[in-house]
């Protein structure tokens, strides 16, 4: 595995995305736009792994309420349902495969039940 990027979730968004650019120096690396929200994923010019920063009125709309855990990280992997399997295997609480806007991806829990996303590497 290697780690992708980690969500945070933010109750304002232009003030968060302002802060990580503005006073810790990254850069916006991509920029989706979900259901009409904007969705960047910032992180330092020189490095591979980002922050995805994802509105709290995004999750309320999408049926999650807001989200007020830690954050939630993201793996890529070449072989996605060999490490479907693997965790499975291993005993731990896995997702389906399936799409997530555009991505192949299933979801696995730690004991405290805090969710990490698992997405094919593109």
């Amino acid at each position: 595995m290697q780690l992708g990027y980690v969500v945070i979730y933010v109750n304002d968004l232009e003030r968060c995305h302002e802060f990580w650019m503005d006073k810790v120096g990254m850069v916006t690396k991509r920029t989706t736009s979900v259901s009409g929200f904007i969705i960047p994923q910032i992180g330092f010019a020189d490095q591979g792994v980002a922050i995805e920063l994802v509105p709290n009125a995004f999750m309320e709309e999408a049926g999650h309420g807001s989200v007020t855990v830690a954050p939630s990280m993201c793996f890529h992997v070449t072989d996605l349902e060999t490490e479907h399997q693997r965790l499975t295997a291993a005993g731990v609480v896995v997702s389906p495969i399936g799409d997530h806007f555009g991505s192949t991806t299933f979801a696995f829990s730690d004991p405290e039940d805090r969710w990490f996303a698992v997405i094919s590497k593109p």
